[in-house]
């Protein structure tokens, strides 16, 4: 349920309603407009109905939410949400772009690929330390030896980094290095790993599972904001269809979808998506043009050498030239990109 308050509503008004909330052990979800404020009701809505909330002062009108998640619900927080992560600012009107190898292979390699990504226009370092891979005999990532690789080269560059945590142990391990927590598609509804990065203060990249319906990942994201950490950022990667010419299908429309049920950032994922390096290029100006607030692109310094995913891996000076032929999607589409 959301109150809306009266445009003339005052402090005194607005702290009335919070402050009977957290009395009947309610939560309250402020959001501050030009003009209006609106209170988001977070519990046993019941409670509050009890009270006659729409005779208390400063009270507009009462509007119900029938959709299950309530703080990621753009009827909550009308505004698009902008994410600082140390000076680079993802959503709110900005184009952001991740950029970086699948795995961390080496200091050397990640170093490497971090200045190809800077100097192409990238903001962000990606790096995989923790591996999921389908088969048990694949290579596995570098574990705390490739955060502490990410950690000494975000020094060096001043590119933020981000990385996937795949359990709580990898969690409590994470923390400690980088800037974004990044949940990957198969843990996308690992709800105890879930709770434990809302109890951090790190913003949380959370992709869409393999075949999970846009309600479902909307519902794993207020997981995370429900203990209290509302950085949270969209990453579609593909779902699982019946066509085999690629890795995954991407649903370009997501975005637009996402964008009438959410408040949230929207980064897409060719690399996944299409497991194809042709293709990367094609789908992130589609992204750019339908409104996405950036790209997670893999970049590799020798892709044909990865050790992972080095099929869709773009090598330096492909990436390059994509971001050169990024600008003008991403100019008309009303983005900034920095």
């Amino acid at each position: 349920m959301i109150v809306v308050m009266q445009p003339n509503a005052t402090e005194e008004h607005i702290q009335g309603i919070v402050n009977t909330l957290y009395e009947l052990g309610l939560n309250a979800h402020l959001s501050r407009g030009e003009s209006i404020t609106i209170i988001g009701v977070v519990g046993d809505k019941s409670k509050f109905l009890e009270k006659n909330p729409q005779l208390m002062p400063g009270v507009e009108r009462l509007v119900p939410i029938s959709e299950s998640y309530k703080i990621a619900n753009i009827k909550f927080h009308p505004e698009p949400t902008t994410i600082d992560v140390r000076g680079v600012k993802i959503g709110g009107g900005n184009f952001t772009i991740m950029a970086g190898p699948c795995a961390i292979e080496s200091k050397e390699q990640l170093l490497e690929s971090a200045w190809a990504a800077k100097n192409a226009g990238a903001q962000i370092l990606r790096g995989g330390a923790y591996k999921p891979r389908t088969s048990p005999y694949s290579f596995q990532g570098l574990e705390e030896d490739g955060l502490t690789y990410m950690a000494e080269i975000r020094e060096q560059t001043g590119m933020p980094v981000i990385t996937e945590i795949t359990s709580l142990r990898a969690l409590e391990t994470a923390v400690q290095y980088v800037d974004l927590l990044q949940i990957g598609a198969r843990n996308m509804q690992n709800f105890e790993l879930l709770k434990a990065a809302g109890k951090t203060n790190l913003p949380v990249l959370l992709k869409r599972g393999l075949s999970a319906t846009i309600d479902e990942w909307l519902n794993a994201a207020e997981y995370i904001m429900s203990e209290g950490n509302e950085k949270v950022i969209l990453c579609e990667r593909g779902i699982r269809t019946f066509e085999t010419s690629t890795r995954n299908t991407l649903d370009i429309s997501a975005v637009p979808v996402l964008r009438s049920k959410t408040h949230l950032p929207i980064i897409i994922d060719p690399s996944h998506a299409s497991g194809v390096r042709e293709y990367i290029a094609p789908l992130s100006k589609a992204a750019a043009a339908v409104g996405a607030d950036g790209l997670m692109i893999e970049v590799h310094p020798n892709p044909a050498c990865a050790l992972s995913d080095g099929a869709q891996s773009l090598n330096p000076a492909d990436f390059k030239a994509l971001c050169e032929e990024l600008k003008p999607f991403i100019q008309l589409a009303g983005r900034k990109f920095e």
